[in-house]
Formats: structure tokens, sequence, C-alpha cells
């Protein structure tokens, strides 16, 4: 893990805006898919975002075709979780989910600004959304991989699979599980979630204690 010192700001300064925008669109597609915005701010400038669907099954449209209409990314989810006839978890997919709600969030994207990488930061701050965001799902989903193709060093296969394991890995640190095909899924009765939670949030703290240090030590 990269020093501390060298993170732009004090980590521990982060905070996230979380929005969703109504436009009041009396259809079935609006009812079943909600999109919700996270800003990850410091200082009040942006440094990253995250990006949520939470997707309504009792509700609305059916949510296979809807997730199908909306993007790729979220129809290939559909494709591994949802029967396609009643936009209801398949029977397999059930299976593994305790009964504690009806709905699907889905964890779309989480992108951070270079600078903030390779510290760890993209799990914790995901690991707040979600719980922000989990209330009445049934399950969270996502497919661990590399969302920035900026990086040039990405074009070599070899490297491309080891970033995409450590994201992986990143993520079942908090609680997911690969479950088939892309996909991940983590349950909001998980007791790992929470614990991974205050471990989190420990972490934050140290390393914006580790930051300040480094600065006062430099100064």
């Amino acid at each position: 893990m990269n020093a501390p010192s060298l993170l732009p700001g004090d980590p521990s300064e982060l905070r996230l805006r979380i929005s969703y925008t109504d436009e009041l669109g009396d259809t079935p597609q609006a009812d079943t898919l909600e999109l919700w915005d996270v800003a990850i701010l410091h200082e009040e400038a942006q440094v990253g975002t995250m990006t949520f669907y939470r997707v309504h099954l009792d509700r609305g449209m059916n949510a296979f075709p809807a997730m199908e209409e909306e993007s790729e990314e979220l129809y290939e989810t559909a494709q591994v979780l949802l029967d396609r006839s009643t936009g209801s978890f398949t029977e397999d997919a059930g299976g593994w989910l305790p009964y504690v709600g009806s709905a699907l969030l889905v964890m779309d994207r989480v992108t951070l600004d270079e600078q903030w990488r390779g510290h760890g930061l993209g799990a914790i701050l995901a690991t707040e959304a979600i719980h922000r965001l989990m209330a009445g799902c049934r399950a969270v989903a996502c497919s661990p991989g590399v969302t920035d193709l900026s990086s040039d060093r990405l074009r070599n296969q070899a490297e491309w699979d080891r970033v995409n394991a450590k994201i992986a890995r990143g993520w079942e640190r908090i609680g997911f599980r690969f479950y088939q095909g892309t996909v991940y899924l983590l349950s909001p009765a998980s007791l790992e979630l929470e614990e991974q939670r205050g471990a989190m949030r420990g972490r934050l703290a140290e390393l914006g204690a580790s930051w300040r240090q480094a600065r006062h030590t430099s100064s």
C-alpha cells in the first residue's frame, strides 16, 4: 500500500453526497429503476464518483427488460440473477439470499481520481454508500473490474488480470462473494458487512492520522 503521505489530502475529511434525481416520469421504467449518484468530495472538490441502481422487483415493469434497456452492464447482471419471464430472482439466486427485502441494489461504478487510488479508499467509501442505500433490498450486486481504461499499462493482459483480481479482493473484504459469471453478491443481512464497516472506518481514521503525522513531520 502506498504511503499515506502521498495522498493529496487528509482522507478522513472525505465526504459523500448521495443524490437521486426524480424526473417525475410516470412510466413503469421509472418506477422500476432508480439511479443514485454519489459524489466523493474533499473540501467540496469532487475527487470521485459512484453510481448505484435500486431495482424494484415488485413494482413498475418486469425488471429484466428494464435492466436490459438501461445498459449492457445491467443486462449482464439481470441475466445472472433474474428470471426473464417474471423479473424476480431466480430460484438459485433466491437460495443464496435471506428474505430481508424485495429490491436489488446494483453497485454499477466506483471511480476515484488517480491520486487517491491505491489505499483501499474505494472499498471504504463504497461500504458507507451501500449502508445508506441498501434498506429494503434483498441483495447487493457488483461486477468487479476496471472502469478507468485510460492507463496504458492496462493494455497488458497480465496487468489487466492482476488489477481486476485486486479489485475483486477489495469487494470480497466487505462481504461480496462470487456468484456466477462476473457477478458478486452481498446480502444486506450479512453480519460481515456490519463488522467490516467498523473495520473500514478504523482504517480510514488510521490513514488520516498517518497523513497528518507525515505532514507534520515534513513541515
